[in-house]
């Protein structure tokens, strides 16, 4: 038995932007499915059902419509300029024993030591290429910072990749750097200099 949410749709009859708008003020959202050699067909699904599965980042679903369930991962989501509701989105059907590459976002846990002591935290990446089996393909992919001290960095060797589940960058790539202010340096650099200072003159 599938873990991955279902979408139950509605086939559309008609598109457009008013169409879509009707949709809309009834509580639906419009989509499209295609891929495989299929046609593409429009549908529409229920706000109340759609919304709390994008907001998990969940990316595979068991599709279904007219009483036939696809697998098939979403795609393109157009949200509005207030990111309130969703005006469109796409559904890509695949193979449950293909795999697929994709980008998937990195999810930052826990607190850095060294932010805590005034480091700051530069993350060059907030998502990574992956290969894996499209029923294995994660929601995110956790780094855990809670043990990064100023000066500190994590790297792609350093991720706990679910099973089945590879990417192509490097292994010493950087994802999380923890950078130590510029103003603390400079700080650091005249208490050194003074300290110098007061010793030369002691010897004087």
């Amino acid at each position: 038995m599938s873990n991955d949410p279902k979408l139950v749709a509605e086939p559309r009859t008609s598109t457009g932007t008013s169409s879509a708008r009707r949709l809309r003020k009834a509580g639906r959202t419009p989509g499209n499915i295609y891929g495989h050699k299929q046609e593409s067909i429009a549908f529409s699904i229920e706000n109340d059902v759609l919304i709390p599965i994008l907001k998990t980042g969940h990316k595979v679903v068991d599709f279904e419509l007219d009483g036939k369930t696809d697998k098939a991962i979403i795609q393109d989501v157009q949200w509005d300029t207030f990111s309130k509701y969703v005006q469109h989105f796409d559904l890509l059907r695949v193979d449950p024993e293909e795999r697929v590459h994709v980008e998937v976002a990195l999810s930052l846990k826990g607190t850095s030591p060294g932010v805590l002591r005034g480091g700051i935290l530069e993350q060059p990446r907030h998502s990574i290429p992956v290969d894996c089996p499209v029923i294995r393909l994660p929601d995110r992919i956790d780094v855990r910072i809670g043990s990064l001290e100023l000066g500190e960095s994590l790297h792609v060797s350093d991720l706990e990749l679910p099973p089945e589940v590879t990417t192509p960058l490097p292994p010493n790539e950087v994802l999380v750097h923890i950078v130590v202010p510029k103003k603390g340096v400079e700080l650091e650099a005249t208490e050194g200099e003074a300290a110098e200072g007061e010793a030369s003159a002691a010897t004087e």
